[in-house]
């Protein structure tokens, strides 16, 4: 898979795709850790696929209001939209919001898991461009964020993390 941060997939591509390249993963591969600090591959799907669903459910959040959000997003925020996605860096949580990912999730768990992120994406797809883009939830770093900037971050931050995911591989000898 070309891991560039300027993929020309879809949103339910690219996490289709990394559902499909779980196959290519056994067991001990999905939960090695090369150092302490450093996440196992099944500790970042981990990460990704409770992400996504805390971002869809603030997406829900938004279709459920009825009363506009005057304030906006914060100026990371403004930048991260701007550009379509997070910088080509690595970025760490602050270290209460730091707890490693789960790493015992078998490789079947973990697909079944991202299948539910598919399911979600696909049953908003359509329905996300509607909500009123006043309705919004505040992000802890990004500021206040609409149903289809909700949305977007799913995407964006699966894209953020394919670098990531080809360092790990690259510690795997793949």
């Amino acid at each position: 898979m070309n891991t560039k941060e300027e993929l020309p997939l879809s949103k339910i591509e690219l996490i289709n795709t990394y559902k499909n390249e779980l196959q290519n993963y056994s067991l001990e591969q999905l939960r090695y850790k090369s150092e302490e600090e450093v996440w196992s591959i099944g500790q970042m799907y981990d990460h990704l696929i409770i992400c996504a669903h805390e971002y869809l459910d603030s997406m829900e959040t938004c279709a459920t209001l009825n009363d506009e959000q005057p304030l906006g997003k914060t100026e990371f925020g403004e930048k991260l939209y701007k550009n379509g996605g997070f910088p080509p860096i690595k970025i760490r949580l602050p270290e209460e919001l730091n707890d490693p990912p789960n790493n015992s999730d078998s490789k079947d768990e973990l697909i079944s898991r991202i299948k539910q992120v598919i399911l979600r994406l696909s049953q908003w797809e359509s329905k996300v461009e509607h909500i009123n883009p006043k309705y919004k939830v505040q992000h802890g770093g990004f500021g206040w964020l609409n149903a289809k900037e909700w949305y977007d971050l799913v995407y964006m931050h699966f894209r953020h993390h394919l670098r990531q995911k080809s360092d790990l591989e690259q510690r795997l000898g793949k």
